[in-house]
């Protein structure tokens, strides 16, 4: 076995598991905000309610990313 370490992995594994929870309410998120800002230049009558909807979606979405902070903390 060499003795030379070259790198050395420590810490929890559940911040590797929250990091990848977080890619996809991220990648949610800039959709979701996306597609509002471009309903509302295409129909600006309507920018209301685009954003009460909005609002709701990103609510939903940012539970995801709780769900996987709090799973980690759990199963940690």
């Amino acid at each position: 076995m060499d003795t030379t370490t070259l790198a050395e992995v420590t810490g929890n594994v559940a911040t590797i598991g929250y990091g990848l929870a977080a890619v996809g309410p991220g990648i949610g998120l800039g959709v979701l905000i996306g597609k509002t800002i471009e309903g509302m230049a295409r129909q600006p009558e309507v920018s209301g309610q685009l954003r009460a909807t909005m609002f709701i979606g990103v609510a939903f979405v940012e539970v995801l990313a709780l769900l996987g902070l709090v799973t980690g903390f759990i199963f940690a």
